[in-house]
């Protein structure tokens, strides 16, 4: 399979709610007009798998330029704080899996053993200064050498026609090399790390079953991280974060299935983080925080009317804190959404054709830690049609078919406007929901 895909954009900023009520700009303007960007990435796979083994291979080239400024003029008050993005990379990788079934005793054995292994050579990953596009200053640039590799093994039983059990374990090991134009954050990096996960089910009735998973998980942090010991721009000492973060959860669940008709499934889950990711709109950037802990409910329901006919929901209620105290913040996390909602109503015709109706609606977010400020919820309706004719896919696409007037993302930091007090203002800044647009795509298969 080839993929290939280029695209240039200009993107609105994220918009200060200050300057919309001074009529500076309308919701969809900018206060930087040479914001956006460009974007290419082509890639090629292959896969074979037989009654026993598998394995894929790929290979990937991207590369990117983005041109930001979420705060105007609170950091240069003369040029701005426009700054550029830029990463060009390689990425090279595969997996191998072997799979057998065997009898214990009674007992009904599957397993699952198999190796992953990813490369990336990124030759440029930079930040710069720009003004109007054009470079004023680097703050950092560095090239990255990361590779990782995973062993993963799993073992089904179903230990009778009523309960089945899972086990699974898995070591990932990361390694990165970063070259940085600033010596003291270059360096290497390793890390390892274990995971375990184990289920329970139970088929307690026909059509009805219980069931219970609790697992470990990581995930890795920017591997410019784990070798700095400068920041970049003030030169200030800081210390190299951890590589890999571990996460715990847990989860509870009861599924009801006929597959003629009627699918649903409820779950209690939590999840507990060592380390959040947060972002820092001033730096336009993500940071590891603190420890967290969520928890929450789940729920997803499919029907069939018919064979042609269908719908879906799935509702998920989520509270989220952090657990490791600070003196100078509060408790809550930044842009963790409480409420997500997505509903879809399907019509598929005998001829190779279907239509699309999907609601998505997102709960109000807190914007800071103390919950001071929050976004607004938002409701968009989306509507397609598709027809498949031989290797021959067409789309229809009718985004946001009612004209929400919505935020997609809504965050809480200081920025200045020209002539606003050098120390900048707090306030609301929000990336407007895109007005109704249809979209067309045509797609071959080889």
């Amino acid at each position: 399979m080839l993929m290939a895909y280029d695209n240039n954009w200009n993107s609105a900023d994220q918009i200060p709610q200050r300057a919309v009520e001074q009529g500076l700009i309308n919701e969809f303007g900018s206060l930087d007009t040479d914001l956006g960007g460009d974007s290419s990435r082509y890639s090629v796979s292959a896969s074979w798998y037989s009654d026993a083994w598998q394995w894929n291979v790929y290979a990937l080239k991207a590369q990117m330029d983005l041109w930001s400024n979420f705060t105007y003029f609170l950091e240069d008050p003369i040029n701005g704080d426009q700054f550029e993005q830029v990463d060009r990379r390689w990425v090279y990788g595969g997996e191998l899996s072997h799979h057998w079934h065997h009898q214990l005793g009674e007992l009904a054995v599957e397993h699952v053993v198999g190796l992953q292994l990813r490369a990336d050579d990124i030759g440029e990953v930079g930040l710069y200064n720009t003004k109007q596009r054009a470079r004023l200053n680097t703050v950092r640039n560095d090239a990255v050498q990361q590779g990782s590799a995973a062993l993963f093994s799993q073992t089904r039983l179903q230990l009778n026609s009523d309960w089945n059990a899972h086990l699974g374990l898995r070591y990932d090991y990361f390694n990165v090399d970063v070259e940085s134009n600033l010596a003291d954050n270059s360096g290497s990096a390793s890390d390892g790390i274990v995971s375990v996960k184990a289920g329970l089910s139970y088929q307690f009735l026909p059509n009805w079953q219980l069931y219970l998973n609790a697992g470990q998980g990581f995930h890795s942090n920017d591997a410019r991280g784990a070798t700095a010991t400068l920041d970049p721009v003030t030169l200030d000492d800081i210390a190299p974060v951890d590589l890999l973060v571990r996460s715990n959860g847990a989860e509870l669940g009861l599924r009801f299935f006929d597959y003629s008709a009627f699918n649903a499934s409820l779950a209690l889950w939590q999840l507990q983080v060592d380390s959040e990711l947060l972002y820092v709109g001033d730096a336009g950037n993500n940071e590891p925080s603190r420890a967290s802990k969520r928890y929450g409910i789940e729920l997803a329901a499919y029907y069939w009317f018919s064979n042609n006919w269908s719908i879906d929901t799935e509702l998920a209620i989520t509270h989220s804190r952090f657990t490791e105290q600070s003196p100078d913040e509060g408790n809550y996390i930044d842009g963790a959404l409480p409420v997500v909602l997505s509903m879809g109503l399907i019509y598929k015709a005998d001829s190779p054709w279907q239509v699309s109706l999907r609601l998505r609606h997102f709960g109000k977010r807190t914007l800071d830690s103390f919950n001071l400020q929050r976004s607004g919820a938002s409701t968009v309706v989306n509507a397609g049609y598709n027809y498949q004719f031989q290797q021959w896919q067409l789309a229809l696409e009718l985004l946001n078919m009612l004209d929400s007037k919505d935020s997609d993302i809504d965050y809480f930091y200081a920025s200045r406007l020209p002539g606003e007090d050098q120390a900048g203002v707090e306030d609301r800044h929000s990336h407007p929901m895109e007005p109704r647009t249809v979209r067309f795509k045509l797609r071959y298969r080889f």
